[in-house]
């Protein structure tokens, strides 16, 4: 018969070995989870809007790269912002066809078919300098050596000029004025920075511990005030939004830092804070609608309804054995390991913690499940004497 002990001994070492290295491997995935946020860290922004459609237009001759020729409408789409306020927008993309009543969201460059394209400066520049910005046509007509401009003309020709720069498409207004406009537009075009979100919140995602205001996290907007609101289950809970005074918040302005204030004793969970105003977007901000091909792009405001959302997590503390067998909050431990010395602060700076505290948890999490395999690596190999007995 076939001794079984040898059997039990060698499959015992593959396994705990196995699973120590599994832990180890998934050790640095975790690690990167914590520290990239997740999709929590991408929050709306700004404004959302309805495509009402192209109004105020004239015709441009598209040369395709499949080598065809077709006539195409060109010129100044509106928006209709939810909440109230009205846009005026350029297609960014030539071959879009963007629909109406298709529901779009602000963005930054990164977020749009813009991002990592060098000349979404110069489409910026063009924006600020032409139609509807410039009004003046005929100062227009005349800095381009374009004779007469009308509005649909203006507009035509400063379509085409945007799909040139962010396409690199092969397209003439058919209008010689608006062809004229076109050509100055892109020849002269300089290049400006990014616009600013209408409202935004930075960042949009922090986390902490019980007990601590959690932030901070800073409004950023044109607007003169924002309304502040917690979510209903911050209000539930007893979280509030303070300020770093520990005072409660109902507005704030462009500059102000919001907290998260969350009482000793709540359980694990999330919670978030909304602001809203009116202000104008900003000429440039890119509105995307889920099609690339079909994302606009700002060429004027009204005053216009903009929200923005942060939110914050609170984990409870990870409870892990000490070496003289105390029970000690895992994230008290990992604070007293790194925390640098420093002057002594106020005693908000001191409870205000921000999103770098997300991994404490996780690294917690890991050290213990670390403790165990090695416990068991270690209890296999003492068993393995024993093992090789049973096979003599």
């Amino acid at each position: 018969m076939v001794p079984t002990a040898p059997v039990r001994g060698s499959a015992r070492r593959p396994l705990a070995v196995a699973l120590l290295a599994a832990a180890l491997a998934a050790a640095p995935g975790a690690s990167a989870a914590a520290d990239s946020g997740g999709p929590a860290s991408r929050t709306p922004e700004g404004a959302s809007a309805v495509l009402d459609g192209l109004k105020t237009y004239g015709q441009a001759v598209l040369h395709a790269r499949d080598g065809s020729v077709r006539q195409i409408p060109a010129g100044l789409y509106e928006m209709r912002v939810d909440g109230g306020g009205m846009l005026q927008t350029y297609g960014v993309g030539v071959a879009g066809n963007a629909q109406p009543q298709a529901h779009y969201t602000e963005s930054g460059w990164s977020g749009s078919p813009l991002a990592g394209n060098g000349e979404a400066g110069r489409i910026r520049w063009v924006l600020e300098h032409s139609y509807p910005q410039l009004n003046d046509l005929a100062g227009l007509a005349k800095a381009a050596g374009a004779g007469a401009l009308t509005a649909e003309s203006a507009a035509a020709g400063t379509q085409v000029a945007i799909w040139r720069l962010a396409d690199g498409a092969q397209v003439e207004a058919a209008d010689p004025a608006a062809q004229k406009l076109a050509d100055y537009l892109q020849r002269s075009a300089g290049r400006l920075p990014e616009p600013p979100a209408s409202l935004r919140l930075e960042p949009g995602s922090v986390s902490g511990a019980v007990g601590t205001r959690i932030g901070p996290v800073t409004v950023r907007t044109g607007a003169q005030s924002v309304a502040v609101a917690p979510d209903a289950a911050a209000v539930a809970m007893g979280v509030r939004v303070v300020d770093s005074e520990g005072q409660p918040l109902t507005s704030a302005a462009n500059g102000s830092r919001l907290y998260f204030e969350v009482p000793v004793g709540t359980p694990d969970g999330t919670a978030s804070v909304t602001v809203q105003g009116s202000t104008r977007v900003p000429v440039g901000r890119v509105f995307s609608s889920g099609v690339p091909a079909q994302a606009q792009i700002v060429a004027g405001s009204s005053q216009s309804s903009a929200a923005a959302t942060a939110t914050a997590v609170w984990p409870q503390p990870v409870v892990a054995e000490a070496a003289r067998g105390e029970a000690v909050p895992a994230n008290q431990a990992s604070a007293a390991a790194a925390a640098p010395a420093s002057p002594a602060g106020t005693g908000e700076e001191r409870l205000a913690t921000s999103g770098s505290s997300a991994a404490t948890p996780v690294i917690a999490s890991l050290a213990v499940g670390l403790v165990v395999l090695g416990g068991l690596v270690v209890l296999l190999v003492r068993k393995r004497p024993l093992d090789e007995e049973d096979q003599a």
